[in-house]
């Protein structure tokens, strides 16, 4: 089982991938080769280095991308801070598999295989004011389940989730992570009013508290605060950087997702990419703490990996620009 223990956890993240400069080089050389003025493509153009880096290969390509969505389900729901009841998971679940959602077109549009990972959504986890939202196993088995999703052959990995009442549990690990309280952190989620989002910074600031004396690692906040979705996407990530595979983050939980193993490890975002910037309080901020600069600005704040998605149009744009174009010597154009 991928992560199969708190220590197998750790030492991935203490033994972190980087990226093959020797293909950074070769990219850049042929950037500047391109019949093009140098720079000209902006930030498409460092997009296609980034690739090159971690896949080692001065044209590097999207044969294979995947985007997976993460769902679970939160005790913490219970206390009125969501727009929706929990059942709602399994309903967009449904939705998922049956190729209903925002996602599927979305992922179909940018050339994505989708997978969707339910995780025991009969079987909230508990509600983190009053206990650990998993125990040591069942936080385990979201990690490994994360891994498990991704598997050697890819060539990017978008993540997304789904789960009632998950923008508190990022808020709360956001808080835990990085600092704060949870008025720092928490906003409307799936848009619950001003009584709803004073229940949810209220929720956070019991929570922290509640926590206060655990140990301050990533594996203890993921499991404290956190669900089931958040820890495999957490999961997911990590072993994407043991695989060397780009990762395209989506909005604010995805991001929450890595922010506890961001404070332990900040080269853990080296191998990321944040689609976007969505409309959920606390976003913002928590790119510029990870020093993630988004891809597009939509005011989207859907989920399920839709923002990443889209973003990955972009990036195969970008790949298709760095490998398609003809050089000034092929093209017989001056270069100057």
């Amino acid at each position: 089982m991928t992560f199969a223990s708190i220590a197998a956890f750790d030492a991935a993240l203490a033994d972190l991938a980087a990226p093959d400069m020797a293909a950074i080089a070769a990219a850049r050389a042929r950037q500047a080769r391109l019949t093009k003025p140098a720079g000209s493509l902006g930030r498409l153009e460092d997009i296609a280095v980034f690739f090159a880096g971690w896949q080692g290969r001065e044209k590097p390509s999207i044969e294979r991308g995947r985007a997976v969505v993460y769902a679970g389900n939160h005790g913490v729901t219970a206390r009125g801070v969501s727009a929706f009841p929990a059942e709602v998971t399994a309903q967009m679940v449904a939705n998922f598999e049956a190729g209903g959602a925002a996602i599927n077109a979305l992922a179909g549009a940018a050339g994505l295989e989708l997978k969707v990972v339910a995780l025991d959504l009969d079987r909230p986890t508990a509600d983190f004011t009053q206990a650990p939202a998993m125990s040591e196993a069942e936080c385990l088995a979201a990690l490994a389940s994360g891994g498990e999703s991704v598997e050697p052959g890819l060539d990017l990995l978008v993540v997304g989730e789904m789960g009632i009442g998950n923008t508190t549990a990022a808020a709360a690990i956001c808080a835990r992570s990085l600092g704060g309280d949870g008025a720092s952190w928490v906003g409307a989620g799936t848009g619950v009013d001003a009584a709803g989002v004073a229940r949810k910074i209220d929720a956070v600031d019991r929570a922290l508290s509640r926590h206060a004396d655990a140990p301050m690692t990533p594996f203890e906040t993921l499991r404290r605060v956190g669900g089931r979705e958040i820890a495999a996407m957490a999961g997911a990530v990590l072993r994407a950087r043991q695989l060397r595979i780009p990762v395209v983050l989506d909005g604010f939980i995805t991001c929450a997702a890595i922010a506890p193993l961001a404070a332990r490890a900040p080269a853990i975002v080296d191998h990321c990419i944040a689609g976007h910037c969505s409309a959920e309080q606390g976003h913002a901020a928590l790119l510029a703490r990870l020093e993630l600069d988004p891809l597009l600005r939509l005011d989207m704040r859907l989920g399920e990996g839709s923002g990443a998605a889209l973003a990955a149009g972009v990036i195969r744009a970008a790949l298709a620009a760095h490998g398609g174009m003809a050089t000034f010597a092929e093209a017989r154009v001056a270069d100057g």
